[in-house]
């Protein structure tokens, strides 16, 4: 299945770079923090170094008068070295951001008030180091098919899109005992603001998905436990990011994440990323 979804992505955005008339952007930063404290510093701190690679792709176009596709690829990876408080020697670096995302919709321009639209996404990491002695490759996994209405609204300086919808979410997780599979299905709400404010110096986006369980293929394992209706718990993922370039290469990033999914945590999980980088735009 891994290679499949693999080699389905790949086949999708070399027809994009290979295509005519498509809209493609693209941009990679490197993001670095580092502390560094000399061996008679008084103190219990510890040097760390941290660094995160990003890569945000976007291809469009408008494929006939009534089908506009637009796809988008998101890759981060990033470790934390730290060094020992006491021997001062650095430690095996630590995963700390790892992501693949990848989304393609088509959305049928008919001219009315609302469009049609019909999505695909694929969420997962480049490697699980969950399970110590265990390590795995582009796992776990979430495939989620959606289909509903949709709706942009674009000035000059703004632009706001908005789908809702049907989804079906397929969960792969290959484990050291085992196979997890999980399958849910319900209603999903995707809203994305993207606008520059402080007279164009700085670009902010927002987006916010919220999803409702209706059917899980694991609720009659789950009857009769504490966790039976976590899965009907509205799950929400409301992401921020600021970004401005203080010089040509140069870019400043804040970024906040807030996750609310009950089946993985009882409260909300929040992260919060202030960073100083290099961006490079591709294209």
């Amino acid at each position: 299945m891994k290679k499949i979804v693999v080699a389905v992505v790949l086949c999708a955005l070399l027809g994009v770079l290979w295509g005519e008339s498509w809209e493609i952007k693209a941009d990679m930063s490197l993001l670095f923090n580092q502390n560094a404290y000399s061996d008679n510093w008084d103190g219990t701190e510890s040097g760390s170094i941290n660094w995160t690679m990003n890569f945000n792709g976007l291809a469009q176009k408008q494929l006939t008068p009534i089908m506009h596709n637009k796809n988008t690829l998101k890759l981060a990876f990033g470790q934390t070295h730290s060094q020992d408080k006491e021997t001062k020697d650095w430690a095996r670096p630590e995963k700390s951001t790892d992501l693949i995302d990848f989304e393609s919709m088509l959305r049928f321009t008919l001219g009315s008030y609302v469009d049609p639209f019909a999505a695909f996404r694929w969420e997962s990491q480049f490697y699980d180091n969950s399970v110590p002695g265990d390590t795995k490759i582009i796992n776990p996994m979430t495939f989620t098919e959606s289909f509903g209405i949709a709706k942009i609204f674009k000035q000059a300086s703004w632009e706001l899109s908005t789908r809702l919808g049907a989804a079906f979410k397929q969960f792969d997780d290959t484990r050291e005992d085992g196979f997890i599979d999980k399958n849910d299905g319900g209603i999903e709400f995707v809203g994305e603001y993207r606008t520059a404010i402080l007279d164009n110096q700085v670009s902010f986006l927002s987006k916010l998905i919220l999803y409702k369980a209706l059917y899980n293929s694991n609720s009659d394992d789950l009857e009769g436990t504490e966790e039976e209706d976590y899965w009907k718990e509205t799950d929400v993922t409301w992401e921020n990011v600021f970004s401005t370039n203080i010089a040509k290469y140069l870019t400043v990033n804040l970024t906040t994440k807030l996750i609310y999914d009950k089946e993985t945590s009882l409260k909300g999980q929040f992260k919060e990323t202030l960073s100083l980088g290099l961006t490079y735009q591709l294209f």
